[in-house]
């Protein structure tokens, strides 16, 4: 995993228990997992706008707090993201169609 997943997984993991009026994650975390998830909801759509209208640096800012807003959401549900990274490698060189169909049997 990256150095800056790893540091960014590390301070999130530190923030969860923070006060909610010094950290965002915490403010995040005590208004539970369906505000987490809603955000990482309007996070997805921001990148997705910026990817079809935006510049670069916009598509880049948007992926960013997408990335952040995810991690959030994992560190809340108490998944690693090396769960999510070894599940990445598992599908490694496996047709995404054939992995999708594997799926719905």
């Amino acid at each position: 995993m990256s150095e800056t997943l790893t540091r960014l997984e590390a301070t999130i993991a530190q923030r969860l228990t923070a006060s909610p009026e010094t950290s965002y994650v915490a403010k995040l975390h005590a208004k539970g997992l369906n505000k987490i998830a809603q955000k990482l909801g309007e996070e997805a759509t921001e990148t997705v706008i910026a990817a079809l209208s935006g510049d670069e640096a916009e598509l880049v800012g948007e992926a960013a707090d997408l990335l952040f807003h995810l991690m959030v959401l994992l560190a809340e549900k108490g998944v690693p993201l090396d769960k999510v990274l070894a599940e990445l490698d598992r599908r490694e060189g496996t047709s995404g169609i054939a992995e999708k169909a594997s799926r719905s049997e």
